[in-house]
Order: C-alpha cells, then sequence, then structure tokens
C-alpha cells in the first residue's frame, strides 16, 4: 500500500496534470478553434450562430456574451438530445448551425467542442483564450438582466482569484 508522502503527491500532480494537458492537446487536434476578434465578425455575419456557454450557472449569471446559451459543461451530452431532464431544444436542433462553444479559459470549450462534433455537430468552433481573452480584447458582456457590464467589473471578475488553500503546501 502506498503511504502519502509529499513527494508522491508532488509526483501524482504531476502526472494528473501532465494527463490533462496531454488530453487537451490530443483532442485540440481535431477541434476548430477561434480568437476573440474572429467570433465577434463571425456573430456579425451570421444571425443564426449559437454561442454555447459551458461554464455553470452561477458564472453565467454574473456575466456573459449577448443572446448565447448556458449549458454546463457537465450536461452537455445529454442536453443535445431529446427526452432527458437536462435537454435544452435550441441545441438539439443546432446540429448543422455554427456553434461557437465558450468557457473561462478555453479548457472546458475544447472538450466540449470535441465531443459536440462526435454526437453530430458539423460546425463547432472552441474560444481559444475563452472569455479571459475575449474580455481581454473588449468586447462586451451583459448580466443576468442583460444588462451590459462595465469593463473594469469584468476585468475583476476574470482576475485569477487562488486562495491559500488552494495552493500547494510549503514542501520541507
Amino acid at each position: 500500500m502506498l503511504e502519502y508522502s509529499p513527494e508522491l503527491s508532488i509526483h501524482l500532480k504531476g502526472l494528473i496534470m501532465q494527463k490533462l494537458i496531454d488530453l487537451l492537446a490530443e483532442r485540440l487536434e481535431s477541434v476548430n478553434e477561434i480568437m476573440p476578434w474572429d467570433m465577434e465578425e463571425m456573430m456579425e455575419a451570421d444571425p443564426d450562430l449559437l454561442v454555447l456557454d459551458v461554464r455553470e450557472r452561477d458564472e453565467f449569471d454574473t456575466m456573459h456574451v449577448e443572446n448565447s446559451l448556458n449549458v454546463p459543461r457537465g450536461i452537455v451530452e445529454s442536453a443535445c438530445e431529446w427526452g432527458y431532464e437536462e435537454t435544452e431544444p435550441e441545441l438539439v436542433e443546432a446540429r448543422d448551425r455554427t456553434v461557437i462553444v465558450v468557457c473561462r479559459s478555453g479548457y472546458r470549450s475544447i472538450m466540449t467542442s470535441f465531443n459536440l462534433q462526435l454526437l453530430g455537430f458539423n460546425k463547432v468552433y472552441s474560444l481559444t483564450t475563452g472569455l479571459r481573452g475575449y474580455n481581454d480584447y473588449e468586447l462586451p458582456f451583459v448580466d443576468l438582466e442583460e444588462k451590459p457590464v462595465d469593463i473594469k467589473d469584468a476585468d475583476a471578475f476574470f482576475v485569477n482569484k487562488i486562495l491559500p488553500y488552494q495552493m500547494e503546501p510549503d514542501s520541507e
């Protein structure tokens, strides 16, 4: 039986992060990515385009891209099919529409875009840099009431907020 040791913990953490990085890199090979400025142009050119926000509900409620659809990453696969409690009709019927998947940093959108393609979605894009990059490009957000969000509030929202307990303890 393995016993806990700081060295083992660091080693396992490194392996897990490497696995995540490898998985994202593997998925990225078959996912179309777009930059925030391309997303802006695509939204202007295609009124039928669907922006699918896969962040959690509280993230979405704080601020989101206007007219986007929120389906948290954990339920996307059932939300895009009929007959589930999570079914989102707009998403089910979007298989032939252009879909841009967005999240905070771009990782969840890569995984979701890959899975949507497997489920028959034909024109799927993942937003490179996520909504943090979208914000860096100073593109607009709205709040839960669809009112514009001040750029300073958006900047504050997207700043990393790693708390002390989320940091790796000092190893001695």
